[in-house]
């Protein structure tokens, strides 16, 4: 692979953070030759994304002092998608780095989560900085109420899909996780009084698989019209148990369940004006990610 070329319409106006968001990609497109060198690949792969997560912090809190400089009003949303990058997705990634001996699909999944993120974050949250583009991220769920979403999450995937999962990040915003394809789900519930509630849910294939393997005892190798249908089942009782944890079986009537590709979620999310306020992304022990986000 050749390197990857710098592209103009990343650049916010401000030197520094520019020529900090040129290195971060300079570092990508470096890991990405690597991991396609199998010779090179493990331990050349440990020291770069090593060398990136310490470079994205420093860049984080050089970023977070401009901001600070001009008084940006956003400065703390902004700040916590940093965190949130800094204290739940590296980490996770990282570990899921180890536990897998920096598999060639390992470092796929890690580079392929960083390169959507700073794509969307470059384009539209530091943008907005510099008043190119309005901020996405409008809603700050409380603390409360994202580890108490998230708790549910977690025990609802245990308890019906006996999958372990732990978060990966609080903003997810369409990040393209998937090695392969994913499966997607868009439930749309009417509700007593208001507008219409749209849950989704992505699958990622190996996700799929290796759930109905364990919940049929049988070897199932792709994803056919007979998973996609016991998927769509599952993501409806699912829904019914994660709002169980809430009280809320009363309040919403299920109207419809359409499949979606993970192309037209991503849309949803970029055509969107402000992204969803509960928007989460979970990797699952040895059995791919998971993303659940709600749209009111």
């Amino acid at each position: 692979m050749n390197e990857i070329k710098w592209n103009d319409r990343f650049n916010i106006g401000v030197d520094g953070i520019d020529k900090a968001h040129q290195r971060l990609f300079s570092i990508v497109g470096k890991l990405l030759n690597l991991n396609e060198d199998r010779n090179k690949q493990q331990h050349a792969c440990r020291e770069g994304i090593k060398y990136f997560k310490n470079y994205t912090l420093k860049h984080f809190a050089e970023e977070e002092a401009y901001m600070q400089s001009i008084n940006y009003s956003e400065y703390g949303i902004h700040k916590s998608l940093h965190d949130n990058m800094c204290n739940n997705t590296l980490p996770a990634l990282e570990r899921e780095l180890e536990s897998q001996n920096y598999s060639v699909e390992s470092v796929q999944h890690f580079l392929g989560i960083c390169v959507g993120w700073l794509n969307g974050h470059i384009m539209i949250e530091d943008h907005a900085i510099t008043g190119r583009t309005p901020n996405k991220w409008v809603h700050e769920p409380s603390e409360d109420e994202m580890v108490s979403l998230e708790k549910a999450i977690i025990q609802t995937l245990e308890t019906l899909f006996r999958v372990k999962a732990e978060i990966v990040s609080l903003h997810y915003s369409g990040e393209d996780f998937s090695s392969g394809n994913a499966l997607c789900y868009r439930l749309t519930y009417s509700v007593t009084e208001g507008k219409p509630i749209q849950a989704y849910l992505v699958y990622e294939d190996q996700m799929v698989l290796s759930m109905l393997n364990d919940i049929l005892g049988k070897q199932i190798k792709r994803v056919d019209k007979t998973v996609t249908y016991a998927i769509k089942m599952l993501s409806q009782k699912f829904m019914d148990c994660l709002a169980a944890h809430f009280t809320l079986t009363n309040s919403y009537q299920l109207e419809k369940i359409d499949l979606m590709t993970f192309d037209q979620i991503a849309r949803v999310l970029a055509l969107e004006k402000q992204y969803p306020p509960y928007s989460l992304l979970f990797s699952t022990e040895k059995n791919g990610y998971f993303a659940f986000f709600v749209k009111c």
